[in-house]
């Protein structure tokens, strides 16, 4: 086998040492710098420090270690090209480096660190040498991660020492976009924290003043909203962490661009409660909700409200399912997809008699994680706050001669949490924890407000001394006479139409009582 010489400078030193003792059996002599040198040579690594190399030392407590012409030539340099000059002046060629860099989103997660400590993990060698290493990549190979190390080694296995050109280019590629993201997070960093800044005479925000997605792909779907469209599912790829599915798909076939989005929707929904829960999900609205003192009851409550909306839903749960659920769930109805955080293996033999449904398992814990949402427009990209207010019903006020008793309070924290996820124009009765019915999407509040009492009415389901949720404020009384025919006792609304002394004059006419919360959960 030929000699080479490998440089390693890592700040994860996840592995290296077993990729240098792999390295060093291939006859492959190994630089390498500070930190990174010394462990490899504590664990019996023969490394070549790379200042006795340069003749040059370490200075200004080490941000200057690399930064020399004999690193840089031995990592540019072209075969026959450049083998005189390197003759010339004493420079080694440099076949593999192997980089990875200082840990900058863990600085600015630290809430100790200013900008003055924030700015030293910004590494500077590190990226020159990879950008060097990938533009030259016919010469030199660059490995950026960690999981590469193993394919590295097994590939010079095959090839009596050596790396394919085509693999060569392929971690050029993982290297451009290592470094590419790396500047993105430092440059964004300074973008969002210039307070100085601001653009076109508006005022500063906590909204990013830059963004900068990098997705990759997780899987194919079956279809897009209709069968006629492709599609397919990204995750985020962030160099910080490793990659992990938001949901893990467990049983069933493949999901289409509908199931995803509505189990989305069924997640962020389940996550508002604590106590045991079922939603229901179809079309991109919760159709029904329960809470009881377990899943199963839980389940028989929302499927028995709204049966015909369920069939064909996606279930959520917010505690385990168990067996008694799920042959319920069987027997009862048809669904698509049943999300749990967690689930007995077992039960997946009572499932796969249903091949065709879908467990997906979510992380319950995950709250409101990524605080910003993000919609693509014709030309652009619409960008807000998740809807992760943590409202306080202390705050709310009562408007009305008459105030809630504590189990219509109570319905009403029940309702105000469920209407979040409701497309507007939104109306929702509940009673007892549970949703009664559910008007949605409506252009006009009255239809939905209509729509919810033909649904309450056609199921035969007792709206008597429920309570009524609006997603924004009631513009006219005619809503409050259309809940009070349908017997509700309690309105909460956020409040705030010209016509507010209107509508609370009929909620004291029909000995009604009403909250406002002074916060409006549209949901387009």
């Amino acid at each position: 086998m030929q000699k080479k010489n490998a440089l390693i400078s890592v700040s994860n030193k996840l592995n290296i040492v077993t990729l240098a003792h792999n390295l060093a059996k291939r006859n492959v002599n190994i630089f390498s710098t500070g930190e990174t040198s010394k462990i490899l040579k504590k664990s019996g690594v023969d490394v070549t420090e790379i200042s006795n190399y340069t003749q040059f030392p370490e200075i200004m407590d080490g941000r200057v270690k690399t930064l020399h012409p004999k690193i840089y030539g031995g990592i540019l340099a072209r075969k026959k090209t450049d083998d005189h000059t390197m003759q010339r002046l004493g420079i080694i060629k440099i076949d593999i480096i192997v980089v990875n860099f200082y840990p900058f989103w863990h600085a600015t997660n630290n809430k100790n660190y200013n900008i003055d400590n924030i700015i030293e993990y910004i590494d500077i060698g590190g990226p020159a040498m990879i950008r060097a290493a990938a533009k030259n990549y016919k010469n030199t190979v660059v490995v950026v991660n960690i999981s590469d190390y193993k394919y590295i080694i097994s590939e010079m296995d095959k090839n009596n020492n050596e790396v394919s050109l085509e693999t060569k280019f392929k971690l050029a590629t993982s290297a451009f976009k290592y470094v590419k993201k790396y500047d993105t997070i430092i440059s964004d960093y300074f973008c969002n924290h210039n307070k100085e800044i601001k653009k076109n005479n508006l005022p500063i925000t906590s909204m990013p003043n830059t963004i900068n997605l990098n997705f990759v792909k997780n899987q194919d779907l079956r279809y897009g909203e209709n069968q006629h469209q492709k599609s397919a599912f990204y995750i985020e790829k962030d160099t910080s962490k490793k990659i992990d599915t938001p949901i893990k798909q467990i049983q069933g076939i493949p999901l289409s661009y509908n199931n995803i989005l509505d189990s989305n929707i069924a997640i962020e929904c389940i996550k508002e409660f604590n106590k045991p829960t079922c939603v229901i999900v179809k079309h991109g609205n919760p159709c029904s909700i329960a809470t009881k003192k377990n899943i199963l009851k839980s389940y028989l409550t929302a499927y028995n409200q709204d049966p015909i909306s369920s069939f064909g839903g996606i279930i959520a749960f917010n505690f385990p399912l168990d067996k008694e659920t799920t042959k319920t769930i069987i027997m009862k109805q048809f669904v698509e997809i049943i999300l749990t955080p967690d689930i007995d293996k077992n039960i997946l033999e009572i499932t796969k008699k249903k091949p065709k449904i879908r467990i997906l398992l979510f992380n319950i814990n995950n709250r409101n994680k990524h605080q910003l949402e993000y919609k693509s427009v014709e030309g652009g990209l619409l960008v807000q706050e998740k809807n992760s207010i943590i409202e306080n019903s202390k705050n709310w006020k009562v408007v009305t001669k008459k105030k809630p008793n504590k189990r219509e309070l109570n319905d009403c924290k029940f309702a105000w949490k469920t209407i979040k996820h409701i497309k507007s124009n939104a109306i929702v009765y509940v009673k007892n924890l549970v949703t009664i019915s559910i008007g949605a999407g409506q252009m006009s509040r009255i239809y939905s407000t209509k729509i919810a009492n033909t649904k309450a009415q056609d199921l035969n389901l007792n709206t008597k001394e429920a309570v009524m949720a609006s997603d924004a404020f009631l513009p006219f009384r005619d809503n409050v006479d259309l809940a009070a025919a349908m017997g509700i006792t309690c309105i909460i609304q956020p409040g705030g139409s010209i016509r507010d002394k209107e509508i609370i004059a009929a909620a004291n006419q029909h000995n009604i009582a009403m909250l406002f919360t002074d916060i409006r959960h549209f949901k387009h």
